[in-house]
């Protein structure tokens, strides 16, 4: 009696084990995709914007960011798995929910409307306006977005090469590989897959320089072509549930406080990239995938400390203090030059030596606001 016991058991550990091997045995099968060059797959990539879908992602991020004083959203997306269901009608009619063991929050845009639902608050959130700025967003990491926004920013700052398809969600994905040409890039390469025939990216891989495992992965596990459904698409509010409106200026956190700041034509060796009008805040340097960018913040706020407090590295400047925040993709420098109400905040996918540099040149300029 006990034996047959011990066999059924054994029976169903085995079909158990069977049941979990599957995916993996799914995504070793041999894939066969269109033979496609470079240049064709990059513009399929770029013409996937306008598709319609539905699926569940994941990504993975490694970046190993301090904890930061109002930028707790963002380096939880930097740092560990964030899990999402995604609807895409249009690039501008979409839903983005991210799963957590605590409940879900969901991020709805309507055009020019956006809606946030949090379930765990019971809340349901209209955001009034659109930034010319905003703090990174679980959207950004779906594997189509961040796809499509490297290849767009990469310009002709990297070279691009076909490498091995591999099957992703069950479908077989053509490969493309892009590596800046900057050598003082963060990224060593990124690489994506997508749907040969589409264009749709279903895994994005960035990997920092030295590193053989990606500090970035966003990959679907699940997607295919949807009928876009209003539905779906239309905030929905529960018996007892509450209601709030926001501006989308108040979600920014810090960066509601920048100043309009003198910032030179060049900073390290690297030209300022011109800028709309709405973002003239920001001085923007470099370009492709060794671009940095330059905030000033007024206020008394002690940024540099907080940097150090947080694990920063202090440097030794000759007209200020700062503090160095290195990750594997990003690197950010908080500067505070004597005699100044404006405290700098340079970040960007390039070394620190180019940001240290910068600092030096925005701690001995003739005169400050």
């Amino acid at each position: 009696m006990k034996r047959a016991s011990l066999r059924r058991w054994a029976a169903v550990t085995a079909v158990v084990a069977l049941l979990c091997a599957i995916p993996m045995l799914v995504s070793a099968l041999p894939v066969s995709v269109p033979k496609l060059t470079a240049g064709q797959l990059r513009g399929r990539i770029l013409a996937s914007a306008r598709l319609s879908y539905a699926g569940y992602a994941e990504s993975n991020a490694t970046f190993g960011l301090p904890s930061l004083p109002g930028l707790a959203d963002v380096t939880s997306l930097l740092d560990g798995v964030t899990k999402m269901r995604v609807w895409q009608a249009s690039p501008d009619r979409w839903r983005v929910d991210v799963l957590s063991d605590t409940g879900e929050r969901d991020t709805y845009q309507l055009g020019s409307q956006s809606y946030i639902w949090d379930s765990g608050q019971e809340l349901l959130t209209e955001v009034v306006g659109q930034p010319s700025l905003r703090l990174p967003r679980a959207a950004d990491l779906v594997p189509p977005a961040l796809a499509i926004r490297l290849l767009d920013e990469a310009g002709q700052h990297a070279r691009f090469s076909v490498i091995a398809p591999l099957r992703v969600a069950g479908k077989g994905a053509a490969g493309l590989q892009m590596t800046p040409t900057d050598p003082a890039s963060t990224i060593a390469r990124i690489d994506i897959w997508a749907e040969p025939g589409n264009g749709l990216p279903l895994m994005v891989e960035i990997f920092g320089r030295g590193s053989s495992a990606p500090a970035l992965e966003s990959q679907f596990f699940e997607v295919g072509p949807w009928r876009p459904d209003a539905a779906v698409l239309t905030p929905a509010r529960g018996p007892g549930t509450g209601f709030t409106t926001t501006s989308a200026r108040s979600l920014s956190g810090e960066l509601n406080n920048l100043a309009t700041a003198y910032l030179p034509r060049r900073l390290a060796g690297r030209d300022r990239i011109p800028e709309p009008p709405a973002f003239n805040q920001v001085g923007v340097y470099g370009g492709g995938l060794s671009t940095f960018a330059v905030l000033g913040i007024r206020g008394n706020s002690d940024l540099v400390g907080e940097a150090l407090s947080a694990g920063g590295v202090a440097l030794d400047l000759p007209g200020g203090t700062a503090a160095l925040i290195s990750a594997p993709l990003v690197n950010g420098v908080i500067v505070q030059p004597a005699g100044s109400v404006i405290t700098y905040l340079i970040a960007g996918t390039i070394s620190a030596s180019v940001l240290e540099q910068s600092a030096v040149t925005l701690t001995t300029q003739d005169s400050y606001p």
